[in-house]
């Protein structure tokens, strides 16, 4: 009965220190942090990384990790880092993740904090920006790092904070994003039952938070075509075989893929070739195209398809024009996003305390997150936060990956609120919703 009566009394003790971290006092402190927020994004995205690259990055992170007094683990998956904090309350273990790359963009928005970073891209000197909005990123999660830790007196449970490297893939012949970082023990640090993550969008307005429960974000695939034919003059066509017309029809074909051969009022597929490369001169016909794409997908047996139509289109038109094509499926394909139903569901009214009225149930979308291998292993949930201007209509909004994509940093402190409540929610309350037994 004495030891009941002991754990009834910490029981008590653990549930008024919890009080004290209610929803009022996350606001409280996201709003006292947003000057620091800001300076860190900022700064970030006037000094952009490519993936594998976060040097500086990732230099930045540990260091303000290390500051708070948190586990810090580096050098996961090339540049990674982890943190762990631990509650002094007994409780859940949930991670918190972040990406941290750039891409090879040329910034066309004129702020004081501009990009004008240069670096080496498939063998091209190219601009590097945060056109996809990483930089928020990991500036809300460093945020919520520092507030987390001012009350791990009053926390119940662990947090790992993860923050990651070549979200936007790997270069050509290495490894790296999440997949690398789970292979190298990322969850052997401190195991989650659940996972959440952000990410900053311009199709929604400023204060707006969009979701789905189940299948959210494509599969996405990377893969290589090569088109060899017979190198002649260009005024002789006839005597060669031409790879940059081969490769013009081959284009065309692959967009029947999607408009003739599969069913999109099932599930949506893009396929996309975002590169051609071939000839050096105005009248030589060349040996070879080289052609560049993606395609996206939601379910395993709808990419299988694609992958065999993508082949067979380009080796057969090849064929039809006496040249070949050469199919190639890139390394470590993104899987879709997936969205634990239960957990999203639990934590809509979580993020509706957030922004009330503003919360999105979004249809599928075909843009991919390495976010998904998480998700493949614990129960996640991945959210948008609307970053474009109230007085900006959506459908001129520059978008994620534009040279002009622009982020109003007002809708960061929402994401910041956002991580937050569903970070400590969990841990209050755990997967059902229910308070926790001590």
């Amino acid at each position: 009965m004495k030891r009941c009566m002991v754990g009834i009394a910490l029981g008590i003790v653990a549930l008024n220190a919890w009080a004290e971290l209610d929803m009022a006092t996350l606001d409280r402190d996201a709003t006292a942090i947003e000057p620091e927020l800001l300076a860190w994004r900022r700064d970030i995205h006037e000094h952009p990384e490519l993936s594998n690259r976060e040097f500086r990055t990732s230099k930045l992170v540990a260091d303000q990790l290390k500051a708070l007094g948190l586990e810090v683990h580096t050098g996961i998956a090339h540049t990674g880092v982890a943190a762990v904090l631990r509650g002094d309350l007994p409780g859940p273990t949930i991670a918190l993740r972040a990406d941290m790359d750039a891409l090879p963009v040329a910034e066309q928005v004129d702020l004081p904090f501009k990009s004008s970073v240069t670096a080496e891209y498939r063998g091209q000197q190219t601009g590097v920006m945060h056109a996809c909005g990483h930089d928020a990123h990991t500036a809300i999660l460093l945020s919520a790092a520092k507030v987390l830790a001012a009350h791990r007196k009053q926390l119940p449970g662990t947090i790992l904070f993860i923050f990651q490297p070549a979200e936007e893939g790997a270069p050509e012949g290495e490894k790296g994003g999440a997949p690398l970082m789970l292979a190298e023990g990322l969850f052997d640090i401190a195991r989650p039952e659940a996972v959440f993550g952000l990410h900053v969008i311009s199709t929604l307005h400023t204060g707006f938070i969009g979701y789905r429960p189940g299948p959210f974000m494509a599969g996405s695939d990377f893969f290589r075509i090569v088109v060899k034919g017979k190198q002649t003059h260009g005024a002789q066509p006839w005597n060669g075989v031409d790879p940059i017309v081969v490769a013009s029809q081959i284009v065309t074909g692959l967009q029947t893929i999607v408009s003739r051969q599969l069913d999109i009022t099932d599930v949506p597929s893009i396929v996309t070739i975002g590169a051609i490369n071939g000839g050096v001169r105005y009248n030589i016909i060349p040996d070879s195209v080289e052609m560049l794409g993606t395609f996206r997908s939601f379910r395993p047996a709808v990419r299988e398809q694609v992958i065999e139509r993508i082949r067979r289109t380009a080796e057969n038109i090849a064929v039809a024009n006496g040249a070949t094509a050469e199919f190639t499926l890139g390394d470590a394909p993104n899987p879709a996003t997936i969205n634990d139903e239960p957990l999203t569901r639990r934590m809509v009214p979580v993020l509706e305390r957030v922004a009330p009225g503003k919360v999105r149930e979004l249809g599928l979308q075909t843009v991919s997150e390495d976010f998904a291998f998480y998700g493949q292993d614990i129960p996640g949930l991945f959210f948008w936060v609307g970053v474009t201007a109230p007085d900006i209509d959506l459908a001129t909004a520059p978008a994620n990956h534009s040279p002009l994509f622009d982020v109003d940093e007002s809708g960061l402190v929402t994401g910041l609120r956002a991580l937050l409540s569903v970070a400590v929610d969990y841990l209050e309350r755990g997967p059902t919703g229910r308070a926790q037994p001590d």
